[in-house]
């Protein structure tokens, strides 16, 4: 037998650490090379670590929601044989690591298991077994469908009809931390302007109707965030300075010819920004095709480093739930975020009579300290334009 390390590897874009977001194994299991171990999160996003070698776990790290350096040992695992594998170096060259009290033994399962952490977290709390669940993403993976699936099958979520009491007490890491340090920071340092705008959108409907009906069966559907991001792109032309990133350590505003969408995602981990890259480049279809490309694989975290990061400006929907109003946080260093509330049919009156029209509001949020509140305005002035009269698209 022998001890084998196995120390945090770079993840890219000048990491120097990162977050302990899950271990998906526990002091004395049994693994295989390529079985998942933990989740790592940095500051762009989340990252499954797979064993590098075979054999039992004999120490880790820390728990979750700690730090590690890159470069530093992960992992210490128990092999039948000394193993060599690039940029790992002999135990005997490491530093003595703290070996944790081990953990009651998680199901044998467990290692082999590939779902977000909050799956898993949801799987601890209702006692189910992921090694049971079936899962329908990539590589067998368990989707938050496959798990509310599984629940509603065995009767798992039905409600009991009984008092309750006491507390749980779930502890803020992973990417739940950086989300609440994001929004925090966000709205620390930036004075927000948010203006609000209605628009009337049956012209829109009717053409995005119209054309769906055309497509092949199977074909990507075109939403209304589609057309958004299309006229986004063109009134952007007339307002760069709403494309554009503040650099707080040099005190500059970096203007951006390109337009990297963001297109924020809810996700079962919480909200993540997949990114959709020189959206100026692209047709409605492609556009359309790319939002739900993005959008999927942030929910099934098959998204790499750079989907989830590098936008210029972000969209953000709540779809069927969006409300009348919001106040959208901006997605720092960005200095504008739009956001969609939801379409609804209502009267409206128009040349002294009244028509049922249906009208949606844009609420979006500009950082007012480079963005004054008259360019916030005409710039949404222009969306409506474009959106109320939707062949100028296309013109």
């Amino acid at each position: 037998m022998s001890e084998f390390v196995f120390k945090l590897p770079d993840l890219g874009e000048g990491t120097v650490e990162a977050e302990i977001a899950e271990w998906m194994v526990r002091v004395g299991d049994t693994v295989l090379e390529e079985d998942p171990v933990c989740a790592m999160l940095t500051d762009k996003a989340a990252v499954e670590l797979t064993a590098p070698v075979s054999g039992r776990i004999v120490s880790v790290a820390g728990e979750e929601g700690d730090t590690v350096a890159v470069g530093s040992p992960l992992i210490v695992f128990e092999t039948e044989a000394s193993t060599a594998v690039a940029g790992q170096e002999a135990p005997a060259a490491e530093p003595a690591m703290p070996k944790p009290a081990a953990r009651p033994a998680a199901p044998s399962t467990r290692g082999k298991v590939a779902t977000s952490p909050s799956i898993r977290a949801r799987a601890r709390e209702t006692g189910v077994d992921l090694g049971k669940v079936p899962g329908s993403g990539p590589r067998g993976r368990i989707l938050k469908a496959d798990f509310e699936a599984f629940l509603s099958a065995s009767g798992t979520s039905t409600l009991a009809l009984e008092k309750r009491s006491g507390t749980t007490e779930i502890k803020v890491i992973g990417l739940r931390r950086k989300i609440a340090e994001r929004m925090a920071k966000s709205a620390s340092e930036i004075p927000h302007f948010t203006y609000v705008e209605e628009i009337d959108v049956t012209a829109l409907e009717s053409l995005r109707r119209h054309l769906n009906s055309k497509k092949a069966a199977g074909g990507t559907k075109l939403t209304p965030l589609a057309f958004l991001g299309l006229a986004l792109v063109r009134v952007l032309q007339d307002f760069p300075q709403c494309n554009a990133h503040y650099d707080g350590d040099r005190n500059v505003i970096i203007r951006h010819e390109a337009v990297h969408l963001g297109i924020a995602t809810q996700t079962g981990d919480g909200l993540k920004v997949p990114v959709v890259r020189h959206a100026e480049s692209l047709t409605l279809d492609t556009l359309a095709g790319e939002i739900r490309r993005i959008a999927e694989a942030a929910r099934d975290n098959s998204a790499g480093r750079e989907e989830l990061s590098g936008s210029t400006i972000t969209l953000t929907s709540l779809g069927k739930m969006g409300g009348v109003v919001s106040t959208p946080v901006i997605n720092q260093p960005e200095v504008a975020i739009i956001g969609v509330n939801r379409a609804v049919e209502r009267p409206v009156v128009i040349g002294g009579r009244i028509e049922v029209r249906t009208m949606m509001n844009l609420s979006s949020s500009f950082d007012h300290r480079f963005v004054d509140g008259y360019d916030a305005a005409a710039m949404i002035q222009g969306l409506k334009e474009l959106l109320e009269q939707p062949a100028t698209l296309f013109i």
